[in-house]
């Protein structure tokens, strides 16, 4: 199902949503994926692919996870943290090894940075939420160097099979009971499901960040196919 065009005030309304989560966020990714999304933000620091010293932008931050994850192994690498919710960077600078990242207030789709600025440009559950997927990767196509990587983690659609009942189940009725329980916010977990559904399937989505000019791209789905990675390079590096 094609994604659905967003309203005006999208950006408002997802600042809104994200700053009444922004204490529990992090504890109920652990619990939607049963721990797993740790490994799932180390394996995009991975495909980000980058030097010792490379300079890396996590663009729709939130708490820093994937930023976190690209120093964690890249002695003198510096990882820009950035986010257009000061709530949930703020959350982060508080989590351990948050005074070693660099924060910036940013809205994805006008990134306060100059062209090819960074050596990749990486990003979790960003995409799906922004008014214009077009845009977003078109920015980071911008800031990225000739070569980088732009590495994206978000959740697909998931394709009919026969645990299909039981992922529908679990994403319509558990995460929302979920979040009402322990966030105490169950729209906001209500919109998880929701927006997963009407988002780009993983061809459509590569399609967009070709378009944005991006080349050598390929995926990755697990998690029964509801997550993915996808990668894709900025042309004009060393042949």
């Amino acid at each position: 199902m094609p994604a659905r065009e967003k309203p005006a005030d999208w950006g408002r309304q997802i600042r809104t949503m994200f700053t009444r989560i922004s204490k529990h966020y992090d504890l109920m990714n652990r619990l939607m994926t049963f721990g797993q999304d740790t490994t799932w933000r180390r394996r995009v620091a991975t495909a980000a692919a980058v030097s010792a010293n490379a300079r890396v932008l996590d663009i729709g931050a939130g708490t820093g996870g994937i930023g976190r994850e690209m120093i964690a192994n890249g002695e003198g690498r510096t990882a820009v943290c950035a986010d257009f919710t000061p709530e949930m960077m703020q959350v982060g600078r508080g989590r351990p090894g948050g005074d070693r990242l660099h924060w910036c207030a940013a809205d994805a789709l006008h990134l306060p940075f100059a062209d090819d600025a960074f050596d990749a440009v990486v990003s979790g559950y960003l995409i799906r939420n922004v008014r214009s997927a077009a845009e977003a990767f078109r920015e980071q196509v911008r800031v990225v160097a000739p070569g980088g990587r732009v590495v994206c983690l978000d959740t697909t659609p998931p394709q009919s099979s026969v645990i299909s009942p039981l992922l529908g189940c679990f994403m319509t009725h558990i995460i929302p009971l979920m979040g009402r329980l322990i966030s105490g916010d169950r729209d906001a977990y209500a919109y998880l499901p929701e927006s997963t559904r009407r988002f780009l399937s993983p061809p459509a989505l590569a399609a967009v960040m070709g378009e944005a000019g991006l080349t050598h791209l390929r995926w990755r789905t697990f998690m029964f196919g509801t997550m993915a990675i996808h990668v894709g390079e900025k042309p004009g590096g060393r042949p």
